[in-house]
């Protein structure tokens, strides 16, 4: 069988907050109602979908993650050059994001690490050729 999309469904403790921090990053809006508010990421418009933790809950039927306290994924992003790295590091800190790891080279690489508001982790990578 094949599959048509993928996409990810994640928890936001505050939709008024998660949809300010990423639109203060230049997300593009999917679409919201109530429950949940959803962004388009990357030139491929991979969807994040951001539901009120009830509404989640439901859907898993079960507990959620805290992922201010734990790990449950990390979102890679990609960049274009060393600069545009350090320019992403100015640009989450003024949303209000957290740094988890400062920018560093890696490998032939350069990245830095962010959670949002509700703990979600997400690195923005250059990798030369990617």
């Amino acid at each position: 069988m094949k599959t048509r999309l993928i996409w990810g469904n994640l928890v936001s403790n505050d939709l008024e907050k998660t949809a300010k921090f990423y639109t203060d990053l230049g997300f593009i809006l999917n679409g919201e109602s109530e429950e949940m508010t959803s962004f388009k990421f990357g030139q491929n418009g991979f969807i994040i979908n951001f539901f009120t933790k009830q509404r989640l809950e439901k859907a898993v039927n079960g507990n959620l993650t805290d992922a201010k306290n734990q790990n449950e994924i990390i979102f890679s992003l990609s960049a274009e050059s060393k600069q545009n790295v350090d320019e992403w590091v100015e640009k989450v800190k003024l949303a209000g994001g957290t740094i988890f790891a400062e920018p560093q080279n890696y490998e032939q690489g350069y990245t830095f690490g962010f959670s949002d508001p509700d703990g979600h982790k997400f690195n923005i990578l250059y990798w030369p050729g990617m």
